[in-house]
């Protein structure tokens, strides 16, 4: 039996990564805030897919989020093979004017939530001798990012922490992979105030997000670590490295503005 725990699954890359695990045959435990989208997303995915589908509503940025879903899941008896940790999001504006509520909860969403319930499902992974964990991090995990400043570097965690999980566990049976996606055609901009950033207006960037999800998951089952998505994305990520760092920030910071 392959059940997958997918958090952030009601809408955008999370909805994505619904249809195609309940395409392959897992059965999925959707987890996001509302229960009305989530309910509505595992109709869907049952009628369609005809694989059973939990819906659990829960706010993953609150204290204490990832030993409550874990409780959630033992109660419910439901073990968990794979996880896609895509919950997440970003704020902009400079960081000194931006609600430090608001940057503590993208931080407790995008890194604490995500290192926790990846350490707690790992331990019955370990068991099993078998596992799947795909992070969903960015593109802006590989620079800096000013006026998204504390959006940048939680990807950067999350993007350094895949990588070192995935060598500690590639020879218990565990695969660990990270999808770094640009911009995407997802609710991300609007939530994140951005629809008017010059960033959000290169349509030329934006990828759509299904062939995102599908990158990563393809990802995931063939041990490909770190997944860019699209060609243009990864030549840009690779480009950074060689590319002078006050130019990096400079751009980005004019892409970030509005």
């Amino acid at each position: 039996m392959k059940r997958v725990l997918i958090t952030g699954a009601s809408v955008g890359l999370g909805k994505d990564f619904a249809h195609i695990f309940a395409k392959e045959g897992y059965e999925l435990v959707v987890v996001a805030r509302s229960q009305d989208k989530l309910d509505a997303l595992a109709k869907e995915i049952q009628e369609k897919y005809r694989v059973k589908v939990v819906a659990l509503a829960q706010d993953l940025a609150s204290p204490g989020a990832a030993q409550k879903l874990n409780a959630t899941l033992k109660t419910k008896g439901l073990s968990i093979t794979s996880l896609v940790n895509n919950a997440g999001f970003a704020n902009n504006g400079a960081f000194a004017d931006t609600a430090f509520e608001k940057e503590v909860e993208l931080l407790h969403l995008n890194v604490n939530f995500l290192v926790e319930i990846t350490h707690l499902l790992l331990q019955d992974m370990r068991k099993q001798k078998f596992g799947e964990i795909l992070n969903v991090a960015s593109t802006a995990g590989f620079l800096p990012g000013p006026m998204m400043t504390n959006y940048y570097a939680s990807k950067a965690y999350v993007l350094s922490f895949s990588e070192g999980l995935a060598e500690e566990v590639a020879d218990l049976g565990i695969r660990v992979s990270v999808l770094c996606p640009g911009p995407t055609k997802t609710e991300f901009f609007s939530r994140a105030n951005m629809d008017n950033v010059k960033l959000a207006k290169t349509s030329f960037l934006v990828m759509d997000s299904y062939e995102v999800a599908k990158m990563g998951y393809d990802a995931l089952k063939s041990g490909q670590v770190v997944k860019i998505a699209g060609f243009t994305n990864f030549f840009q990520a690779q480009s950074v490295r060689i590319s002078p760092r006050f130019l990096v920030r400079k751009i980005a910071k004019f892409l970030n503005q509005k």
